[in-house]
């Protein structure tokens, strides 16, 4: 080989290279949905409330509606997490609309998958997907395309963890007096540190 043709060679993999690190970055990009900030205060206080990671309710609200309050689905999903009409109102969803009142009913419905299915995110998912039924009747994921695709989805969008972590947090702040207190009650922990 020539140095011409080496020259040449050599030009083309960075080429390449330039390439694909720059079709890379729009991939991570998209990750950080612009409308994520706005209503992260909202399902930052409900996932510390009922102890599930906020990233996965980010993840799911991203699958399901890509953060559209006004999203409504063929088969009759409301909202941000995509509520059928029976959940949202089992879970006290007067407004499915309402974005705080749907996270708060999809994260706490999310609370309950997570106990039901010992915290494995594949079943987890695949239930807020297809149904509890759909997992009991095939003893795991059922083998739905449409499921299958949802869990790999909502796993790339920035939760992939095969199980589920709900420790409780701790949260410290100093009182009046400049004591430090040490608390798990995060609505506690804000009203204070507003202070």
């Amino acid at each position: 080989m020539n140095a011409k043709s080496r020259t040449a060679r050599w030009g083309a993999l960075a080429a390449a290279a330039v390439f694909c690190s720059l079709s890379a970055q729009p991939a991570r990009a998209a990750l950080d949905h612009p409308l994520k900030k706005v209503y992260d205060p909202i399902v930052s206080a409900s996932a510390y409330k009922h102890r599930v990671p906020v990233d996965l309710v980010h993840s799911i609200i991203r699958a399901e509606s890509n953060y559209n309050v006004n999203a409504v689905s063929a088969k009759g999903a409301l909202g941000l997490m995509q509520l059928m009409p029976e959940t949202a109102r089992a879970y006290g969803v007067a407004n499915p609309f309402d974005p705080a009142q749907n996270v708060e009913g999809g994260v706490r419905y999310l609370k309950d998958l997570i106990k039901l299915f010992d915290r494995q995110t594949g079943k987890v998912l695949a239930a807020y997907n297809a149904g509890q039924e759909a997992i009991k009747k095939y003893g795991g994921v059922p083998p739905y395309r449409e499921t299958r695709t949802y869990i790999q989805r909502v796993m790339a969008g920035g939760y992939s963890k095969p199980i589920i972590t709900t420790r409780t947090p701790i949260y410290r702040y100093y009182d009046e007096t400049g004591r430090l207190v040490l608390t798990n009650d995060y609505m506690l922990y804000l009203s204070k540190k507003a202070r």
